[in-house]
Protein backbone atom coordinates (compact mmCIF):
# COMPACT_ATOMS: atom_id res chain seq x y z
CA UNK A 1 0.00 0.00 0.00
CA UNK A 2 1.32 3.47 -0.92
CA UNK A 3 1.69 5.59 2.17
CA UNK A 4 1.18 9.34 2.14
CA UNK A 5 4.30 11.28 3.02
CA UNK A 6 2.25 14.09 4.55
CA UNK A 7 1.21 11.67 7.26
CA UNK A 8 4.82 11.22 8.34
CA UNK A 9 6.31 14.45 9.69
CA UNK A 10 10.09 14.37 9.68
CA UNK A 11 13.05 16.71 10.12
CA UNK A 12 14.96 15.52 7.09
CA UNK A 13 16.44 17.87 4.56
CA UNK A 14 16.91 17.09 0.87
CA UNK A 15 19.14 19.21 -1.37
CA UNK A 16 20.29 19.05 -4.96
CA UNK A 17 22.80 21.28 -6.72
CA UNK A 18 22.50 22.73 -10.21
CA UNK A 19 25.52 24.91 -10.91
CA UNK A 20 25.81 27.38 -8.06
CA UNK A 21 22.13 27.13 -7.02
CA UNK A 22 20.80 24.89 -4.28
CA UNK A 23 17.19 23.68 -4.16
CA UNK A 24 16.04 22.80 -0.66
CA UNK A 25 12.89 20.84 0.19
CA UNK A 26 11.94 21.16 3.83
CA UNK A 27 9.65 18.68 5.55
CA UNK A 28 7.73 19.93 8.62
CA UNK A 29 9.46 19.12 11.88
CA UNK A 30 8.02 16.66 14.33
CA UNK A 31 5.49 18.42 16.54
CA UNK A 32 5.68 17.96 20.27
CA UNK A 33 2.56 16.48 21.83
CA UNK A 34 1.55 18.50 24.87
CA UNK A 35 -2.23 18.68 24.60
CA UNK A 36 -5.04 16.19 24.07
CA UNK A 37 -5.88 17.88 20.79
CA UNK A 38 -2.31 17.44 19.57
CA UNK A 39 -2.42 13.79 20.64
CA UNK A 40 -5.58 13.23 18.59
CA UNK A 41 -4.08 15.04 15.60
CA UNK A 42 -0.98 12.84 15.78
CA UNK A 43 -3.05 9.65 15.94
CA UNK A 44 -5.56 10.68 13.27
CA UNK A 45 -2.72 11.45 10.85
CA UNK A 46 -1.85 7.74 10.72
CA UNK A 47 -3.34 5.24 8.30
CA UNK A 48 -6.75 4.26 9.66
CA UNK A 49 -8.20 1.16 8.01
CA UNK A 50 -11.50 1.67 9.83
CA UNK A 51 -12.17 4.67 7.58
CA UNK A 52 -10.94 3.17 4.30
CA UNK A 53 -13.24 1.64 1.68
CA UNK A 54 -10.83 -0.99 0.39
CA UNK A 55 -8.11 -2.53 2.51
CA UNK A 56 -5.85 -5.34 1.36
CA UNK A 57 -5.61 -8.10 3.94
CA UNK A 58 -1.92 -8.88 3.65
CA UNK A 59 1.33 -8.79 5.60
CA UNK A 60 2.07 -5.26 4.41
CA UNK A 61 -1.09 -3.76 5.87
CA UNK A 62 -1.57 -6.20 8.75
CA UNK A 63 1.81 -7.09 10.13
CA UNK A 64 2.43 -8.54 13.58
CA UNK A 65 6.19 -8.10 13.21
CA UNK A 66 5.64 -4.35 12.95
CA UNK A 67 3.46 -4.46 16.05
CA UNK A 68 6.13 -6.43 17.89
CA UNK A 69 8.78 -3.86 16.92
CA UNK A 70 6.65 -1.07 18.36
CA UNK A 71 6.15 -2.97 21.60
CA UNK A 72 9.83 -3.92 21.85
CA UNK A 73 10.77 -0.24 21.63
CA UNK A 74 8.36 0.42 24.50
CA UNK A 75 9.71 -2.34 26.74
CA UNK A 76 7.15 -5.01 25.75
CA UNK A 77 4.28 -3.85 27.97
CA UNK A 78 2.01 -6.62 26.61
CA UNK A 79 4.22 -9.18 28.37
CA UNK A 80 3.73 -7.49 31.73
CA UNK A 81 -0.03 -8.03 31.95
CA UNK A 82 -2.39 -11.00 32.12
CA UNK A 83 -5.10 -10.98 29.49
CA UNK A 84 -8.30 -12.51 28.15
CA UNK A 85 -8.67 -12.39 24.34
CA UNK A 86 -12.01 -12.35 22.48
CA UNK A 87 -12.64 -12.72 18.73
CA UNK A 88 -15.64 -13.44 16.51
CA UNK A 89 -18.13 -11.58 14.35
CA UNK A 90 -21.12 -10.62 16.47
CA UNK A 91 -20.99 -9.81 20.18
CA UNK A 92 -17.28 -9.32 20.94
CA UNK A 93 -17.75 -5.98 22.66
CA UNK A 94 -20.71 -7.08 24.77
CA UNK A 95 -18.88 -10.23 25.84
CA UNK A 96 -15.75 -8.28 26.79
CA UNK A 97 -17.79 -5.86 28.89
CA UNK A 98 -19.45 -8.74 30.74
CA UNK A 99 -16.14 -10.50 31.47
CA UNK A 100 -14.52 -7.25 32.63
CA UNK A 101 -17.44 -6.41 34.93
CA UNK A 102 -17.32 -9.81 36.60
CA UNK A 103 -13.56 -9.66 37.10
CA UNK A 104 -13.74 -6.14 38.48
CA UNK A 105 -16.46 -7.08 40.95
CA UNK A 106 -14.36 -10.06 42.04
CA UNK A 107 -11.73 -7.59 43.22
CA UNK A 108 -9.33 -7.54 40.28
CA UNK A 109 -8.05 -4.31 38.77
CA UNK A 110 -9.34 -4.88 35.24
CA UNK A 111 -8.39 -3.28 31.94
CA UNK A 112 -10.74 -3.28 28.94
CA UNK A 113 -9.73 -2.64 25.32
CA UNK A 114 -12.52 -2.57 22.73
CA UNK A 115 -13.22 -1.10 19.31
CA UNK A 116 -14.59 0.85 17.63
CA UNK A 117 -15.85 3.61 19.89
CA UNK A 118 -19.33 5.09 19.75
CA UNK A 119 -18.74 8.76 20.67
CA UNK A 120 -15.40 9.25 22.44
CA UNK A 121 -12.14 7.63 21.35
CA UNK A 122 -11.26 7.11 25.02
CA UNK A 123 -14.08 4.54 25.28
CA UNK A 124 -11.66 2.03 23.79
CA UNK A 125 -9.28 2.03 26.78
CA UNK A 126 -10.66 1.74 30.30
CA UNK A 127 -9.68 0.44 33.73
CA UNK A 128 -12.39 -0.63 36.17
CA UNK A 129 -14.98 1.07 34.01
CA UNK A 130 -13.17 4.43 33.94
CA UNK A 131 -12.11 5.78 30.55
CA UNK A 132 -8.48 6.70 30.11
CA UNK A 133 -7.94 10.34 31.12
CA UNK A 134 -7.17 12.89 28.41
CA UNK A 135 -3.92 13.76 30.18
CA UNK A 136 -2.85 10.10 30.30
CA UNK A 137 -3.76 9.57 26.65
CA UNK A 138 -1.69 12.63 25.75
CA UNK A 139 1.28 11.31 27.73
CA UNK A 140 1.09 7.95 25.97
CA UNK A 141 0.92 9.51 22.49
CA UNK A 142 3.96 11.66 23.36
CA UNK A 143 5.81 8.51 24.37
CA UNK A 144 4.77 6.65 21.24
CA UNK A 145 5.50 9.47 18.78
CA UNK A 146 9.32 9.04 18.64
CA UNK A 147 8.87 5.31 18.04
CA UNK A 148 6.41 5.96 15.22
CA UNK A 149 8.62 8.58 13.58
CA UNK A 150 11.61 6.22 13.62
CA UNK A 151 9.51 3.67 11.70
CA UNK A 152 8.72 5.94 8.74
CA UNK A 153 9.58 3.29 6.15
CA UNK A 154 7.06 0.92 7.72
CA UNK A 155 4.80 3.31 9.57
CA UNK A 156 2.50 1.97 12.29
CA UNK A 157 -1.23 2.33 11.73
CA UNK A 158 -3.89 4.08 13.81
CA UNK A 159 -5.03 0.80 15.35
CA UNK A 160 -1.50 -0.44 16.06
CA UNK A 161 -0.63 2.76 17.88
CA UNK A 162 -3.86 2.69 19.87
CA UNK A 163 -3.32 -0.97 20.79
CA UNK A 164 0.21 -0.24 21.95
CA UNK A 165 -1.13 2.67 24.01
CA UNK A 166 -3.64 0.36 25.67
CA UNK A 167 -0.93 -2.13 26.62
CA UNK A 168 1.24 0.70 27.97
CA UNK A 169 -1.65 2.10 30.00
CA UNK A 170 -2.57 -1.26 31.49
CA UNK A 171 1.05 -2.08 32.33
CA UNK A 172 1.81 1.31 33.89
CA UNK A 173 -1.36 1.14 36.00
CA UNK A 174 -0.49 -2.43 36.99
CA UNK A 175 -3.82 -4.02 36.14
CA UNK A 176 -4.33 -7.57 37.38
CA UNK A 177 -5.85 -8.59 34.06
CA UNK A 178 -7.04 -6.95 30.84
CA UNK A 179 -9.85 -8.05 28.56
CA UNK A 180 -8.83 -7.50 24.92
CA UNK A 181 -11.18 -7.43 21.92
CA UNK A 182 -9.75 -8.11 18.47
CA UNK A 183 -10.18 -5.43 15.85
CA UNK A 184 -10.37 -7.33 12.56
CA UNK A 185 -10.15 -11.10 12.19
CA UNK A 186 -7.70 -12.59 14.65
CA UNK A 187 -4.65 -14.16 13.02
CA UNK A 188 -3.12 -10.87 11.83
CA UNK A 189 -4.91 -8.56 14.22
CA UNK A 190 -2.68 -6.16 16.14
CA UNK A 191 -3.92 -7.55 19.46
CA UNK A 192 -2.71 -11.05 18.58
CA UNK A 193 0.69 -10.54 20.19
CA UNK A 194 -0.51 -11.64 23.62
CA UNK A 195 -0.59 -15.06 25.21
CA UNK A 196 -3.81 -14.84 27.19
CA UNK A 197 -5.07 -16.74 30.18
CA UNK A 198 -8.13 -17.72 28.13
CA UNK A 199 -9.70 -16.78 24.83
CA UNK A 200 -13.29 -16.58 23.64
CA UNK A 201 -14.96 -16.93 20.25
CA UNK A 202 -18.40 -15.37 19.86
CA UNK A 203 -20.80 -16.09 17.00
CA UNK A 204 -19.07 -16.18 13.59
CA UNK A 205 -20.96 -14.98 10.53
CA UNK A 206 -20.32 -13.09 7.31
CA UNK A 207 -18.49 -9.78 7.71
CA UNK A 208 -15.34 -8.14 6.31
CA UNK A 209 -15.43 -10.74 3.55
CA UNK A 210 -13.05 -8.77 1.32
CA UNK A 211 -10.38 -9.22 3.97
CA UNK A 212 -11.23 -12.47 5.75
CA UNK A 213 -12.69 -14.55 2.91
CA UNK A 214 -16.06 -15.15 1.30
CA UNK A 215 -16.85 -18.41 3.09
CA UNK A 216 -17.61 -19.05 6.74
CA UNK A 217 -14.78 -21.59 6.82
CA UNK A 218 -12.20 -18.99 5.76
CA UNK A 219 -13.57 -16.42 8.18
CA UNK A 220 -13.52 -18.96 11.02
CA UNK A 221 -9.91 -19.89 10.31
CA UNK A 222 -8.87 -16.24 10.58
CA UNK A 223 -10.77 -15.82 13.86
CA UNK A 224 -9.23 -19.02 15.23
CA UNK A 225 -5.83 -17.41 14.70
CA UNK A 226 -6.00 -16.23 18.33
CA UNK A 227 -5.77 -19.83 19.62
CA UNK A 228 -2.55 -20.51 21.54
CA UNK A 229 -0.97 -23.77 22.77
CA UNK A 230 -2.33 -24.76 26.15
CA UNK A 231 -4.62 -21.72 26.43
CA UNK A 232 -8.27 -22.69 27.02
CA UNK A 233 -10.80 -21.39 24.50
CA UNK A 234 -14.55 -21.00 24.94
CA UNK A 235 -16.82 -20.72 21.90
CA UNK A 236 -20.44 -19.77 21.42
CA UNK A 237 -22.58 -22.27 19.49
CA UNK A 238 -21.56 -22.21 15.84
CA UNK A 239 -22.93 -23.58 12.58
CA UNK A 240 -21.41 -26.99 11.67
CA UNK A 241 -18.97 -25.61 9.07
CA UNK A 242 -17.53 -23.10 11.54
CA UNK A 243 -17.41 -25.64 14.35
CA UNK A 244 -15.37 -28.04 12.23
CA UNK A 245 -12.81 -25.37 11.40
CA UNK A 246 -12.48 -24.20 15.00
CA UNK A 247 -11.97 -27.75 16.26
CA UNK A 248 -9.44 -28.46 13.52
CA UNK A 249 -7.38 -25.34 14.28
CA UNK A 250 -7.58 -25.93 18.03
CA UNK A 251 -6.33 -29.50 17.64
CA UNK A 252 -3.49 -28.39 15.38
CA UNK A 253 -2.42 -25.64 17.79
CA UNK A 254 -2.90 -27.64 20.96
CA UNK A 255 -5.62 -25.38 22.33
CA UNK A 256 -8.27 -26.97 24.60
CA UNK A 257 -11.55 -25.79 23.04
CA UNK A 258 -15.02 -26.07 24.57
CA UNK A 259 -18.38 -25.05 23.08
CA UNK A 260 -21.13 -23.80 25.36
CA UNK A 261 -24.23 -25.95 25.02
CA UNK A 262 -22.12 -28.92 23.95
CA UNK A 263 -18.92 -29.33 25.98
CA UNK A 264 -20.28 -26.98 28.65
CA UNK A 265 -23.79 -27.46 30.00
CA UNK A 266 -25.70 -24.33 29.00
CA UNK A 267 -29.30 -23.27 28.46
CA UNK A 268 -31.32 -20.08 28.25
CA UNK A 269 -34.93 -19.00 28.19
CA UNK A 270 -36.85 -15.83 27.44
CA UNK A 271 -39.37 -14.68 30.03
CA UNK A 272 -41.39 -11.65 31.04
CA UNK A 273 -42.36 -10.62 34.55
CA UNK A 274 -44.22 -7.68 36.04
CA UNK A 275 -41.13 -6.61 38.00
CA UNK A 276 -38.33 -7.24 35.49
CA UNK A 277 -40.19 -6.94 32.20
CA UNK A 278 -38.99 -8.98 29.20
CA UNK A 279 -35.53 -10.50 29.66
CA UNK A 280 -33.43 -13.63 29.11
CA UNK A 281 -32.06 -15.96 31.79
CA UNK A 282 -29.18 -18.40 31.42
CA UNK A 283 -27.88 -21.46 33.26
CA UNK A 284 -24.33 -22.79 32.96
CA UNK A 285 -22.62 -25.64 34.79
CA UNK A 286 -19.15 -27.19 34.73
CA UNK A 287 -17.40 -29.45 37.26
CA UNK A 288 -15.99 -26.32 38.95
CA UNK A 289 -18.61 -23.60 38.42
CA UNK A 290 -22.38 -23.32 38.46
CA UNK A 291 -24.59 -20.37 37.50
CA UNK A 292 -28.35 -20.85 37.71
CA UNK A 293 -31.05 -18.64 36.18
CA UNK A 294 -28.89 -15.55 35.80
CA UNK A 295 -30.53 -12.59 34.17
CA UNK A 296 -28.65 -11.48 31.05
CA UNK A 297 -27.94 -7.78 31.58
CA UNK A 298 -28.29 -6.86 27.88
CA UNK A 299 -31.47 -7.24 25.84
CA UNK A 300 -31.80 -9.72 23.00
CA UNK A 301 -31.71 -13.48 22.61
CA UNK A 302 -28.28 -13.22 20.98
CA UNK A 303 -26.91 -11.75 24.21
CA UNK A 304 -27.64 -15.07 25.95
CA UNK A 305 -24.87 -16.73 23.94
CA UNK A 306 -22.53 -13.81 24.56
CA UNK A 307 -23.26 -14.14 28.27
CA UNK A 308 -22.61 -17.88 28.05
CA UNK A 309 -19.16 -17.26 26.54
CA UNK A 310 -18.41 -14.67 29.24
CA UNK A 311 -19.41 -17.12 32.00
CA UNK A 312 -17.37 -19.85 30.31
CA UNK A 313 -14.32 -17.57 30.34
CA UNK A 314 -14.81 -16.91 34.04
CA UNK A 315 -14.92 -20.68 34.61
CA UNK A 316 -11.75 -21.14 32.52
CA UNK A 317 -9.97 -18.54 34.67
CA UNK A 318 -11.16 -20.23 37.85
CA UNK A 319 -9.74 -23.51 36.58
CA UNK A 320 -6.40 -21.75 36.03
CA UNK A 321 -6.29 -20.61 39.64
CA UNK A 322 -7.98 -17.22 39.54
CA UNK A 323 -9.96 -16.66 42.73
CA UNK A 324 -13.36 -15.55 41.48
CA UNK A 325 -16.28 -15.98 43.83
CA UNK A 326 -19.43 -17.01 41.95
CA UNK A 327 -21.65 -14.50 43.75
CA UNK A 328 -19.16 -11.70 43.05
CA UNK A 329 -19.30 -12.63 39.37
CA UNK A 330 -23.11 -12.68 39.43
CA UNK A 331 -23.28 -9.26 41.08
CA UNK A 332 -20.75 -7.86 38.61
CA UNK A 333 -22.69 -9.20 35.64
CA UNK A 334 -25.84 -7.44 36.84
CA UNK A 335 -24.04 -4.06 36.63
CA UNK A 336 -23.19 -4.31 32.92
CA UNK A 337 -24.41 -1.49 30.70
CA UNK A 338 -23.09 -1.07 27.16
CA UNK A 339 -23.98 1.97 25.09
CA UNK A 340 -25.16 1.50 21.54
CA UNK A 341 -26.94 -1.80 22.23
CA UNK A 342 -30.73 -1.35 22.13
CA UNK A 343 -30.13 1.98 23.86
CA UNK A 344 -33.00 4.41 24.36
CA UNK A 345 -31.74 7.92 23.55
CA UNK A 346 -35.05 9.78 23.40
CA UNK A 347 -38.50 9.33 24.95
CA UNK A 348 -40.63 11.43 22.58
CA UNK A 349 -40.69 10.09 20.00
CA UNK A 350 -39.28 6.85 21.41
CA UNK A 351 -35.90 6.43 19.73
CA UNK A 352 -33.42 3.62 20.17
CA UNK A 353 -29.99 3.07 18.65
CA UNK A 354 -28.20 -0.20 18.05
CA UNK A 355 -24.78 -0.74 16.47
CA UNK A 356 -25.91 -3.68 14.31
CA UNK A 357 -23.34 -3.59 11.50
CA UNK A 358 -23.73 -6.89 9.65
CA UNK A 359 -26.56 -9.14 8.48
CA UNK A 360 -26.54 -11.40 11.53
CA UNK A 361 -26.58 -8.41 13.88
CA UNK A 362 -29.47 -6.74 12.05
CA UNK A 363 -31.45 -9.99 12.22
CA UNK A 364 -30.73 -10.29 15.94
CA UNK A 365 -31.78 -6.66 16.43
CA UNK A 366 -35.13 -7.16 14.68
CA UNK A 367 -35.87 -10.18 16.87
CA UNK A 368 -34.73 -8.42 20.04
CA UNK A 369 -36.91 -5.37 19.40
CA UNK A 370 -39.92 -7.61 18.76
CA UNK A 371 -39.33 -9.53 21.98
CA UNK A 372 -38.48 -6.70 24.33
CA UNK A 373 -40.21 -3.50 23.19
CA UNK A 374 -43.92 -2.86 22.78
CA UNK A 375 -44.83 -0.65 19.82
CA UNK A 376 -47.42 -0.27 17.06
CA UNK A 377 -45.02 0.23 14.15
CA UNK A 378 -41.28 0.71 13.80
CA UNK A 379 -39.53 3.16 11.51
CA UNK A 380 -35.88 2.24 10.95
CA UNK A 381 -33.28 4.81 9.96
CA UNK A 382 -30.57 2.79 8.27
CA UNK A 383 -27.10 3.60 6.99
CA UNK A 384 -24.22 1.18 6.50
CA UNK A 385 -20.75 0.94 5.00
CA UNK A 386 -20.41 -0.09 1.38
CA UNK A 387 -18.07 -3.01 2.10
CA UNK A 388 -20.73 -4.85 4.12
CA UNK A 389 -23.06 -7.68 3.08
CA UNK A 390 -25.68 -5.14 2.06
CA UNK A 391 -28.16 -7.59 0.53
CA UNK A 392 -28.01 -9.71 3.66
CA UNK A 393 -28.61 -6.68 5.88
CA UNK A 394 -31.53 -5.47 3.77
CA UNK A 395 -33.07 -8.94 3.82
CA UNK A 396 -33.02 -8.95 7.63
CA UNK A 397 -34.20 -5.36 7.81
CA UNK A 398 -37.46 -6.01 5.99
CA UNK A 399 -38.39 -8.74 8.47
CA UNK A 400 -38.91 -6.23 11.29
CA UNK A 401 -39.17 -2.70 9.93
CA UNK A 402 -42.52 -1.23 8.91
CA UNK A 403 -40.81 1.65 7.14
CA UNK A 404 -37.16 2.33 6.34
CA UNK A 405 -35.45 5.67 5.81
CA UNK A 406 -32.00 5.29 4.27
CA UNK A 407 -29.23 7.76 5.01
CA UNK A 408 -25.45 8.11 5.00
CA UNK A 409 -23.54 6.36 7.76
CA UNK A 410 -21.41 9.49 8.09
CA UNK A 411 -18.04 8.10 6.94
CA UNK A 412 -16.10 7.88 3.64
CA UNK A 413 -17.03 4.16 3.60
CA UNK A 414 -20.74 4.94 3.63
CA UNK A 415 -22.99 3.22 1.11
CA UNK A 416 -25.02 5.57 -1.09
CA UNK A 417 -28.47 5.85 0.55
CA UNK A 418 -30.13 6.11 -2.86
CA UNK A 419 -28.55 2.83 -3.92
CA UNK A 420 -29.66 1.24 -0.63
CA UNK A 421 -33.19 2.47 -1.30
CA UNK A 422 -33.19 1.05 -4.84
CA UNK A 423 -31.93 -2.34 -3.70
CA UNK A 424 -34.42 -2.46 -0.84
CA UNK A 425 -37.54 -1.67 -2.89
CA UNK A 426 -36.52 -4.38 -5.36
CA UNK A 427 -36.76 -6.91 -2.54
CA UNK A 428 -39.54 -5.56 -0.34
CA UNK A 429 -43.01 -4.04 -0.44
CA UNK A 430 -42.27 -2.02 2.70
CA UNK A 431 -42.36 1.78 2.58
CA UNK A 432 -38.95 3.40 2.11
CA UNK A 433 -37.51 6.88 1.70
CA UNK A 434 -34.12 8.61 1.61
CA UNK A 435 -32.78 11.29 3.94
CA UNK A 436 -29.51 12.76 2.73
CA UNK A 437 -28.33 13.34 6.29
CA UNK A 438 -29.24 11.77 9.62
CA UNK A 439 -30.93 15.02 10.68
CA UNK A 440 -33.11 14.97 7.56
CA UNK A 441 -33.85 11.25 7.95
CA UNK A 442 -34.87 11.78 11.58
CA UNK A 443 -37.20 14.65 10.66
CA UNK A 444 -38.90 12.38 8.12
CA UNK A 445 -39.20 9.64 10.74
CA UNK A 446 -40.71 12.00 13.33
CA UNK A 447 -43.46 12.95 10.88
CA UNK A 448 -44.21 9.25 10.32
CA UNK A 449 -44.72 8.09 13.91
CA UNK A 450 -47.32 8.38 16.63
CA UNK A 451 -46.92 8.12 20.40
CA UNK A 452 -47.02 4.32 20.34
CA UNK A 453 -44.52 3.91 17.49
CA UNK A 454 -40.75 3.42 17.61
CA UNK A 455 -37.80 4.87 15.73
CA UNK A 456 -34.68 2.69 15.48
CA UNK A 457 -31.35 4.04 14.19
CA UNK A 458 -28.98 1.28 13.10
CA UNK A 459 -26.72 -0.24 10.43
CA UNK A 460 -23.40 1.29 11.45
CA UNK A 461 -21.45 2.05 14.61
CA UNK A 462 -20.62 5.43 13.09
CA UNK A 463 -24.30 6.25 12.50
CA UNK A 464 -25.12 5.35 16.11
CA UNK A 465 -22.29 7.56 17.34
CA UNK A 466 -23.51 10.44 15.18
CA UNK A 467 -27.05 10.02 16.54
CA UNK A 468 -25.83 10.15 20.14
CA UNK A 469 -23.69 13.24 19.47
CA UNK A 470 -26.57 15.05 17.76
CA UNK A 471 -28.95 14.14 20.56
CA UNK A 472 -26.49 15.35 23.20
CA UNK A 473 -26.14 18.64 21.32
CA UNK A 474 -29.92 19.03 20.96
CA UNK A 475 -29.71 18.79 17.18
CA UNK A 476 -31.63 15.56 16.62
CA UNK A 477 -35.20 16.40 15.65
Amino acid sequence: MTRVAANRPASTRQASRSGSKETVCRVPKQRSIRTYRAALEFLNARTDYEKMVRVGYNHTNFNLSRMLRILAALGNPHKKIKTVHVAGTKGKGSTCHMVAAMLQNAGYRTGLYTSPHIVDLRERIAIDGELIAESEFTRLMAKLAPVVYRMQRDEPTFFEILTAAAFLHFASRKVDIAVIETGLGGRLDSTNVIKPEACGIVSISYDHMAQLGNTLEKIAEEKAGIFKPGVPAISAPQVPAVKRVLRKVAERVGCPLRFIGEDIEFSYRFECSRVSGPHTRVCMATPTTRFDHLRVPLLGEHQAHNCGVALGLIDALRQRGWMIDEQDAIDGLAKVRVQGRLELIRDMPRTIVDAAHNAASVGALMRAVGQNITYDSMVVIFGCCQDKDIDGMLQQLQLGADKVIFTSSGTPRSADPHELHTRFVEKSQKMAQVGETLEEAYQIACKSVTREDLICITGSVYLVGLAKRLQAAGKLG
